[in-house]
């Protein structure tokens, strides 16, 4: 249709880019899911659309950054740090009890996912990986501890 026009689409668009980019966001999307999966069924905050659109959306600036920045990589990176905490924050609540906050391990595992998806974006697999592996394993294991913990905290009073 844009060749009716006049415009020459194969100049415009680059194909091999594009399927490149699109390979690298899904797997920042395919490394979201077990997280957030884990989190749609133990928690009533983010889960996962917000893990998945975390993960998905850092990659997909960050590609957008790597091809249009030369310079300002640092203060990009730095700006959608800030911006996934301002997202993590929306995940913090206050409970009723005014001792207890409740969201707190949401809204760091919401910033290990915009990290997980930066690491896919500058296609270190490595490091995407291991977050990805750890912070499952903290919400699978610290799950149990916190239980022992609490009954621990509980037999003392």
């Amino acid at each position: 249709m844009l060749e009716y026009l006049g415009f020459n689409v194969e100049g415009f668009i680059n194909w091999s880019l594009v399927l490149n980019h699109l390979v690298l966001i899904i797997i920042a999307l395919v490394l979201s899911l077990p997280l957030a999966y884990n989190r749609e069924a133990n928690s009533d905050g983010a889960g996962l659309r917000t893990y998945s659109l975390v993960a998905v959306a850092t990659c997909s600036y960050t590609l957008l950054a790597l091809e249009v920045l030369s310079d300002d990589m640092g203060k990009f990176m730095a700006g959608l740090v800030t911006g996934i905490g301002f997202i993590g924050g929306g995940a913090i609540m206050k409970a009723k009890d005014e001792n207890e906050m409740n969201g707190l391990a949401d809204a760091a595992s919401i910033w290990n996912m915009g990290a997980m998806g930066i690491a896919v974006a500058w296609q270190r697999f490595e490091i995407a990986l291991i977050i990805t592996v750890i912070n499952y394993f903290i919400f699978k294991a610290g799950h149990q501890v916190k239980k022992v913990v609490k009954s621990n905290s509980k037999d003392k009073d």
